[in-house]
């Protein structure tokens, strides 16, 4: 059962939390989130699942940043959010979908009792120009039926910032960097694009 926005608005401050919260935002059963004003980019030719994989950090300026095929971008989302006995669960905006850009594509299944930011996986079919601060996707809650252990996931819980992935941590490996050192001009690509 998905809680409708005035059951979201009800539960506010005892089951879930959306800082910062306006009520403009809020649909017939979900609310708008919006984008933080930086991106991360991935600097390896191959990712690793292995392996930290290093990255770059990319502001989005207030005229806004062209995004290319071919390239993953992870974002955040600017609300902090927190749930207790709900389930979140993050949703595209179909009228980003209608241009191009293609938002959790796996979609984004959140735990019961998850607390932070939603790092936001992103690419594009084409060339698509974003702007820091727009309504980007939208949380949703699902009744949670029955008794569950609080999250305890320590790789995203509490987040504050973009999370590159931590899978390397599920497969043994620590956090040191084995990624061969490489020399790309990653500057001058991103100078570019905008």
């Amino acid at each position: 059962m998905i809680l409708s926005s005035q059951e979201i608005v009800a539960r506010m401050g005892k089951d879930l939390l959306i800082e910062p919260f306006d009520p403009e935002r809020l649909n017939a059963n979900s609310y708008n989130l919006s984008l933080y004003h930086e991106l991360l980019v991935y600097e390896e030719v191959v990712l690793d699942a292995a392996s930290p994989n290093r990255f770059r950090r990319i502001e989005i300026p207030p005229e806004g940043l062209n995004l290319h095929p071919g390239v993953l971008y992870l974002g955040r989302t600017v609300e902090q959010t927190q749930t207790h006995h709900v389930v979140p669960m993050l949703h595209a905006r179909s009228s980003l979908g209608r241009l191009g850009l293609i938002l959790n594509p796996g979609g984004s299944l959140g735990q019961a009792g998850y607390c932070g930011t939603w790092t936001l996986e992103m690419h594009c079919i084409q060339p698509v120009r974003i702007y820091p601060g727009m309504q980007v996707c939208q949380i949703s809650y699902h009744e949670l039926i029955g008794q569950c252990e609080p999250c305890s996931d320590q790789k995203y819980h509490n987040s504050t910032d973009i999370q590159p992935s931590l899978l390397h941590r599920e497969l043994g490996f620590d956090d040191r960097d084995t990624q061969l050192e490489l020399e790309l001009n990653f500057d001058e690509a991103i100078e570019a694009a905008r």
